[in-house]
């Protein structure tokens, strides 16, 4: 058994070897467009390494299933056929996949995905902008390393000789099984491998290098199979003639909420946070200070989440772009780099140095590549906290513990500075240090807002208050008892401005939604913000139409002032409704999700 156990380790090691050096080729392919330092090599190297070793137990998954027949089935010239042929196959699909890649990223500047595929039915059009000589050089060089690859996994010395102790061994190999599969996954904790996990740089060229361009293959046709949706729900032209109405994302001559238009910035993402636990849900005990809060600052009273995951509503907040119902775009790197993003313009217009904090696995749905795609320079996570903080809730570090860490890191900021900051505490399984209430959902918000009230406290007696501008708003609603898609309740949410920049105490009853926040906080500081192209500044006079959406797993929602549609996209009827615009919000719904995945698409 040993022998064997020795041969798969050797196979694993070949195969993230032959990973390693193809990053390093790719990094010197190009060497004279991207400017990189040696230990930059290294940086992606080690950045890059928790791909290399799950996909590489990808790879051995054959070997390892003839290692285990084998322990009944001692016969070595089979089993070496068998290998024979696989690592053949093997070696072909890195040799192309390694090729495809560097040669793709000149014209993509992404990784290899499954997109590639779709240039397989036009394979005229794709070598059109190549010339003969380039592709035959290609396709030496796929042949060249595919030969090697194969010589070299073939000349791995295999030994299976007979076991005396075939169920000892067999219990050895099962007991190998779960090694495995936790390596493949990336651990025990909740986020699972994925391609954001490397990403470390503000050069994009760097963390594109450290991704395996074979995990982000299968990755992306994963997500391109099953959840990549485009809405065709009418004809294109009327489609962009009931959006370009819907969405004039100019700011002229907006409403002034703020002293400054170079305020320093803390946006909280509050988790989970729906209105239903404020005054508006008829609740004055469960968050006190919140509700406090909401007539001491600017709180925009009718505002909509525009989706129901953390994932999707980051996005929605920062980028001002619409959720999907079926597809996360956080969880596609190669679209979400292309988005636009509050930190990434106030740095490049504004000079602002950008946080990020956040107390839970930030590789969690390829949230890290977001963030520093979209110009958070530094991130803290739970990494960066001690084992028993990173312990003391189930998701990461507790709520107190980061706000307090999110004080610290104001006080030490450059100016200006935009510091993000999402909690985690107000979440399944509902695991906080009080309890005041018997029910654990009312508890964790309790729970939520004293670490709300404290931290406000604490600013507001500090030098930072005065020119500080504190954004709240949750980053999606929430189900709470007989809540459901039907009930605008769910999914109404509290955004609130608070700090020493806010000239007076406001209450905004304009109906909008969280992807109206980039545009309307942009508009306030003076910001161009063209390319936000599905975000409205709400104090805008060329704000007319106020309305909301909502979408959900295969359904939408829309809102008006004085109207409500809840759509079921899968059975294609309406679920709930009141007021007299059913048919109109009904018609901007679909023209909003068709116009919406044909950007996504495009990008």
């Amino acid at each position: 058994m040993v022998k064997r156990v020795v041969y798969l380790i050797a196979v694993y090691l070949l195969t993230v070897l032959l990973f390693i050096a193809a990053k390093m080729t790719f990094m010197l392919y190009y060497v004279k467009e991207q400017t990189y330092t040696a230990g930059d090599v290294f940086d992606v190297l080690r950045h890059g390494l928790s791909l290399d070793f799950s996909m590489g137990l990808y790879l051995i998954s054959v070997p390892f299933l003839c290692i285990g027949v084998s322990i009944w089935y001692p016969h070595e010239k089979v089993f070496r056929y068998i290998l024979r042929i696989f690592y053949v196959l093997i070696a072909i699909a890195l040799a192309l996949a390694f090729v495809a890649d560097t040669s793709l990223y000149e014209f993509w500047q992404f990784k290899l995905d499954a997109s590639c595929l779709q240039y397989l039915e036009t394979p005229t059009e794709a070598m059109a902008s190549v010339s003969v000589g380039y592709m035959i050089a290609r396709l030496v060089a796929v042949i060249v390393l595919a030969m090697l690859f194969a010589w070299a996994y073939c000349h791995v010395p295999l030994m299976l000789p007979k076991v005396r102790r075939r169920i000892l061994s067999t219990v050895a190999w099962l007991l190998l099984v779960p090694l495995i599969v936790v390596g493949i996954r990336g651990g025990l904790g909740e986020s699972t491998t994925n391609i954001g996990q490397v990403y470390y740089s503000q050069n994009q060229f760097l963390n594109h290098a450290a991704v395996n361009p074979v995990f982000s293959f299968f990755s992306s046709f994963e997500k391109t199979a099953t959840n990549h949706v485009t809405y065709h729900f009418m004809d294109d032209a009327v489609c962009q003639q009931i959006v370009g109405a819907l969405y004039d994302t100019r700011s002229v001559d907006s409403d002034t909420l703020l002293t400054t238009q170079h305020p320093n910035i803390i946006v909280i993402l509050l988790e989970g946070c729906g209105s239903v636990f404020t005054e508006v849900g008829g609740r004055k005990d469960v968050m006190p200070h919140l509700n406090a809060l909401l007539h001491e600052g600017v709180y925009f009273a009718n505002c909509y989440g525009n989706t129901w995951r953390t994932d999707r509503g980051t996005v929605c907040t920062w980028s001002g772009y619409p959720s999907f119902p079926t597809m996360s775009v956080m969880k596609m790197p190669s679209k979400s780099r292309s988005l636009p993003n509050i930190a990434k313009t106030l740095q490049e217009t504004r000079g602002y140095h950008t946080y990020y904090l956040y107390g839970g696995d930030i590789n969690f749905t390829n949230m890290r590549s977001y963030l520093v795609s979209g110009g958070f320079n530094t991130l803290r996570w739970m990494e960066d906290y001690t084992g028993d903080e990173q312990k003391s809730a189930r998701w990461g570090v507790r709520d107190d513990i980061t706000f307090k860490t999110l004080y610290d890191m104001a006080s030490s900021a450059s100016t200006p500075f935009l510091i993000g900051f999402s909690t985690l505490s107000s979440h399944q399984p509902w695991d906080v240090p009080v309890r005041q209430f018997d029910d654990e959902k009312l508890n964790a918000f309790y729970y939520l807002d004293q670490c709300i009230g404290d931290f406000i406290h604490q600013l507001r007696q500090s030098a930072l208050w005065q020119n500080t501008l504190v954004v709240m708003l949750p980053d999606h609603g929430i189900t709470f008892e007989k809540l459901t898609e039907a009930d605008p309740l769910k999914n109404q949410i509290p955004m609130l401005w608070l700090g020493g920049v806010v000239k007076a105490p406001r209450r905004i009853g304009q109906v909008c939604n969280q992807t109206d926040l980039p545009a309307t906080l942009l508009g306030q500081l003076g910001v161009p913000h063209d390319d936000y192209t599905f975000s409205r500044d709400v104090l805008s006079k060329t704000y007319t139409q106020p309305f909301a959406i909502n979408t959900y797993d295969d359904g939408f929602s829309l809102y008006d002032s004085v109207s409500f549609v809840n759509y079921d996209l899968l059975s294609d009827r309406i679920v709930a409704e009141h007021g007299g615009h059913t048919q109109l919000l009904l018609e901007r719904g679909r023209a909003i999700l068709q116009a919406a995945s044909k950007d996504l698409n495009d990008r």
